[in-house]
Parts: structure tokens; C-alpha cells; sequence
């Protein structure tokens, strides 16, 4: 089963740390959430906790989302556990396992996943930066996503890092314009599967022009669309762009304009 193929008139949909939107980020509802809405894919994000669990968590410190302060990595996974997330309506958030996290989206197996590593190889913390990438990618493969994925990261040297070590058999997402991804030593899209295309310069929608997502996928890479696509103007903007996924917090209300549009089913 191809499942990054599954319909060519799809756009598919991401849904962006889950139903983040409505949920609290990074959390088991937004997750459970986004994929009753049938979404094609779900994206988050890696960290380590102190005693060495890889956890599902955005920010370096817990202060933005939770009622906690301090670093992600300095507290263990019973202590981030214990925190209680701002926007929680019901009580039922908290920092997830990567482990548990597969464990639910094994239940459906057409669903695709963006992992974003979070850990990056600034100097002294290489070893851990990449720790952290294997880690993630053992874990993803042990529990059968091996086809199912794609790893991303904003820096540069772990993406090649990425390449270097795993070549194609890991799909990697990179992202334009390549400053965004800090000091690279050779050209990503030239191992990119897809790319989050941003836009080079100033724009009201955050998106790249057309005619950069067709230079990108004239090179073999899927261009997508970033979480500035939230309405139906920018929706219609990824349409015209040549979006092939589009990353979104809120799943709900993208998807129901794509399927008006005959761009879902």
C-alpha cells in the first residue's frame, strides 16, 4: 500500500500537533481529535525528558503550554506528567510517550506521521541530538511505521545527519526557503522527500509562490503548505500553489473546505 499515493486528487491534510486548535497541543485529546476527523496525517514533536524518555512536547521549556517553568529536559517524565496544560477543559491532558503516541496511530493504518525532532546537535549537545534521532527512528520502525513517516527538523547538520546515516530509506522533510534551516553544507532538496514551503519574502499569507512550489516539485519534492493555511482564502492560495498536503491546526474546518472543493474525500 502506497500510502502517500492513496488518491491523486487528494490534498492531503496534516494536522499540526494535532487538533491544536481545540486541544491542548502535543496532548492524546488533540491527537484523538484530529483523527476522528479523518485527517491524513499527524505532525509533532520530539523531546527527551531528564531520565531519558522521548516525549511529545514543542516548546525547549514547558512555561508557553502548562502551568510549569523550566526546561523540558531537566525534568523527568512523571514530573512533566504531572503538569497541567493552560487551555485543558476537562483535566484529561498531559505530556504523552512517543511509545504511546504509536500505540494509537497504529489503529489506523493509512495515517501518515511528521515527527519533528526537537533535540538539536548544538555544540555540547551533539551526542544527545543524536541519540534522540536514532532513538526516534528505531522506535518508529520497531512498531511498524517504517513506510508511514517522515522525519523533519529545522537544523540543517541533523538533517544530514539524517541522510547521511539512514539515505532514502528514511523520507526526510525539509523546508524553504533553506535559510530557515540554519548552516547546511550541501543542497537539502536534493534528499528531500517533501518540503514545507514558506515564503522567501514578505507575504500576508506566509506561503511561497506558485511558481516556487512548482520549481520544487519540478525537483521530485512534495511541496506542502504550512499552518498559515487556517481559512478559505488561503486554502484556495495552496489550490493554486500546487499544494500536495497541508499542515493545519485547525483539521476541522480544513478539511470541510477541501471536500466542498472536491479536494478530499
Amino acid at each position: 500500500m502506497n500510502y502517500w499515493q492513496e488518491s491523486k486528487q487528494n490534498i492531503y491534510v496534516a494536522a499540526h500537533r494535532g487538533w491544536s486548535s481545540a486541544y491542548p497541543e502535543n496532548t492524546m485529546p488533540a491527537f484523538r481529535a484530529a483523527l476522528e476527523l479523518g485527517v491524513d496525517q499527524i505532525e509533532t514533536d520530539i523531546r527527551m525528558s531528564y531520565d531519558g524518555e522521548l516525549v511529545l512536547f514543542h516548546d525547549e521549556t514547558v512555561d508557553r503550554v502548562t502551568n510549569g517553568t523550566g526546561r523540558v529536559a531537566t525534568k523527568t517524565l512523571a514530573e512533566l506528567q504531572a503538569l497541567k496544560f493552560r487551555t485543558d477543559k476537562d483535566g484529561t491532558a498531559y505530556v504523552p510517550t512517543l511509545r504511546e503516541f504509536l500505540t494509537l496511530a497504529a489503529q489506523y493504518p493509512m495515517l501518515t506521521l511528521d515527527i519533528e525532532l526537537k533535540v538539536y546537535p548544538t555544540p555540547g549537545n551533539e551526542e544527545t541530538s543524536f541519540q534522540v534521532c536514532d532513538r526516534t527512528i528505531a522506535m518508529l520502525d520497531e512498531m511498524g511505521f517504517r513506510d508511514r513517516y517522515v522525519i523533519n527538523s529545522f537544523s540543517g547538520r541533523l538533517n544530514e545527519y539524517v541522510n547521511d546515516k539512514y539515505g532514502k530509506a528514511v523520507r526526510q522533510h525539509v523546508y524553504f526557503p533553506v535559510h530557515d534551516l540554519g548552516r547546511v553544507t550541501r543542497n537539502p532538496y536534493d534528499y528531500a522527500f517533501c518540503c514545507c514551503m514558506f515564503n522567501a519574502f514578505y507575504s500576508d499569507i506566509g506561503m511561497a509562490t506558485p511558481e516556487e512550489f512548482a520549481h520544487m516539485a519540478s525537483l521530485g519534492v512534495e511541496p506542502w503548505a504550512g499552518t498559515s493555511v487556517k481559512d478559505e482564502p488561503t486554502v484556495d492560495a495552496a489550490i493554486q500553489a500546487g499544494a500536495t498536503l497541508i499542515t493545519c491546526n485547525n483539521p476541522d474546518v480544513v478539511l470541510d473546505l477541501l471536500r466542498k472543493k472536491g479536494y478530499h474525500k
